[in-house]
């Protein structure tokens, strides 16, 4: 499946911890022609954070359009998966969190 920046899929996210992975919504960080170019996309983590918080957590203000079912924020805990193991489209980021993961991807990432 090929995603487009903003988009929330659902994938198997790999875990350090353990050695199993859990389903759990990520967010698109990647362009289609990337994803497509490299059969691999580059994600974010989305989580409640429920059990702990980092200070760039950007909380999502409109979670539902996200396809998500709950509070969430992004956690820029970063990692690529192929394309092939992008188990669906759960939804895209407003146009209000899209534009704030944008300013944020700036700001760790600019020099």
């Amino acid at each position: 499946m090929i995603c487009d920046w903003g988009d929330v899929a659902v994938v198997p996210f790999p875990l350090v911890e353990r050695e199993i992975a859990k389903r759990r919504p990520a967010l698109v960080l990647s362009r289609r022609a990337f994803n497509e170019d490299n059969a691999h996309t580059l994600f974010a983590m989305i989580t409640t954070g429920a059990r702990s918080s980092w200070g760039s957590d950007l909380v999502l203000t409109d979670w539902a359009a996200a396809g998500l079912s709950h509070r969430s924020l992004v956690r820029w805990k970063v990692f690529t998966l192929p394309n092939v193991l992008i188990l669906r489209v759960a939804g895209a980021l407003s146009e209000t969190d899209r534009a704030a993961a944008a300013a944020a991807v700036r700001a760790i990432l600019s020099q």
